[in-house]
């Protein structure tokens, strides 16, 4: 018998596939005006270069404008998202990048395979009983030693977004405060080594913070 899907999955999927060339569109360049997020992606692609390099992993990639920064950066480093059509478009704009369709909750890898993960506000629609779950994925994925570079938006309640770009749809962005989420990362046996909360830009509505752990040895 085949399992229903979570509604929180089908809710993200709908959602993010009505705005994905929205979205590319309008967040193609962002990246160019945010120093903190470069240079922490420098650093998190110095420590997976210096520990010898292997297969890096963006999950929520969207329309795969972080994965190209990680490329240019020298990774080795392929895709995954949950929306199809955002997954379209990374393709397209990144042709020799792999892309995939997938889930947080099951990823598509191997125990160890991986020699990094860059979570970049991507675990921000997954309900709080979910999250020690995807906490478990990220470290069964990947290899001894490896980090996991997080961003999420700062808060204890969710945004919930309605008609974005006008189109008809709506989902919640679930916010958090960085020790929960460093006691979750913590439990699936990822220890939390930096991190950093920065005050939010003028088109911001919370601080945003960053979490950079390693899968223990």
């Amino acid at each position: 018998m085949t399992t229903a899907e979570p509604e929180f999955l089908t809710a993200t999927r709908t959602f993010y596939d009505a705005i994905a060339a929205d979205y590319a569109d309008r967040y193609r360049d962002a990246l160019a005006a945010m120093p903190w997020d470069r240079a922490l992606l420098g650093a998190f692609a110095e420590l997976v270069t210096t520990a010898g390099g292997g297969p890096v992993a963006e999950l929520g990639c969207g329309p795969g404008r972080i994965t190209g920064h990680l490329a240019a950066l020298g990774l080795d480093v392929s895709g995954l998202d949950l929306s199809r059509r955002m997954v379209e478009l990374a393709r397209a704009a990144h042709p020799e990048i792999p892309f995939a369709v997938g889930s947080l909750l099951d990823l598509p890898y191997g125990d160890g395979e991986l020699a990094g993960i860059v979570a970049w506000y991507s675990i921000i629609h997954t309900p709080a009983e979910q999250l020690p779950r995807v906490f478990d994925e990220f470290h069964r994925v990947l290899a001894p030693g490896a980090p996991l570079l997080l961003a999420f938006q700062v808060g204890d309640d969710a945004l919930r977004l309605e008609r974005p770009f006008g189109r008809p749809v709506t989902l919640d962005f679930r916010r958090g405060r960085p020790e929960r989420i460093e006691a979750l990362a913590g439990a699936a046996g990822l220890k939390v080594t930096t991190r950093l909360v920065r005050e939010p830009e003028p088109d911001e509505r919370t601080p945003q913070a960053y979490l950079l752990a390693h899968r223990t040895v």
